[in-house]
């Protein structure tokens, strides 16, 4: 069974980071682990978590802590965790592309993972970190070490540059000039990146609640281009302009 390491580390306000003994060092960036976050019946369903990071057998995931299922891992004690993974698709990898990376809130967490892999494949990297405010900036010294250009976001203008981060990564999709724009965070953040990129490819990394995590409950899916997706096995990375948007609205 996968091992918590050490006791969780907060990494900013209500976040924190979780390193786990996997026992494998396969796995893509955009995948994530399920995890059973009590031996009780409460909370019932498992909780999905993108890797962060993935070094030999060691995988990190960041838990924001909003929900009791959640709250409980922000304290599991070193030892045994039930976690089941790598799950999903991941992303698209390509080298010596130009690219843009945006993510919003704890949407930042599966693109570092990406972001690494992007620079070691000698990519030109362009990353928006995109929050609310200066507390819930988490690691930003290991994103920008990654990056040839990096923008922090706040919507208070407490860190960086103040403005959302919808209005920020929309405007830098449409100046053109990328390879390939990657993308996870709110709804209307992902979908104004999608429409902004014009003829850009765009991938999206979904955040949709997943019951079982395998493609059995059906209770992920959505509505694509190409029919009904369970958003668990065929993403949680799609192509974003294979999605039907409108859908979208009541998942988030």
């Amino acid at each position: 069974m996968p091992t918590l390491i050490e006791k969780p580390k907060q990494v900013a306000y209500g976040h924190f980071l979780l390193r786990i003994e996997s026992g494998t060092e396969h796995s893509a960036p955009g995948q994530f682990i399920n995890i059973r976050t009590s031996r009780q019946n409460d909370p019932l369903l498992r909780r999905p978590f993108s890797i962060f990071n993935h070094e030999r057998t060691v995988m990190s995931i960041v838990v924001k802590s909003v929900g009791r299922g959640s709250e409980i891992l922000s304290q599991h004690p070193p030892g045994a965790i039930d976690a089941i993974g790598p799950l999903g698709t991941g992303f698209t990898l390509a080298a010596n592309r130009r690219v843009l990376i945006a993510g919003g809130g704890v949407g930042n967490a599966p693109l570092f993972y990406l972001i690494k892999t992007l620079a070691g494949l000698h990519c030109d990297i362009t990353y928006l970190y995109g929050v609310r405010a200066k507390e819930l900036v988490y690691l930003p010294e290991q994103y920008k070490r990654h990056s040839n250009r990096f923008i922090i976001t706040t919507d208070d203008g407490s860190e960086g540059t103040r403005g959302y981060a919808t209005d920020v990564a929309s405007e830098l999709a449409a100046g053109g000039g990328y390879d390939m724009i990657y993308t996870c965070g709110p709804l209307p953040m992902m979908r104004a990146m999608v429409e902004a990129a014009k003829s850009t490819p765009v991938e999206v990394s979904l955040e949709n609640y997943f019951g079982c995590g395998i493609g059995i409950c059906s209770g992920c899916s959505i509505e694509t281009a190409d029919g009904l997706k369970r958003a668990c096995v065929s993403g949680p990375v799609f192509n974003g302009s294979r999605i039907n948007w409108d859908s979208m609205q009541d998942i988030y």
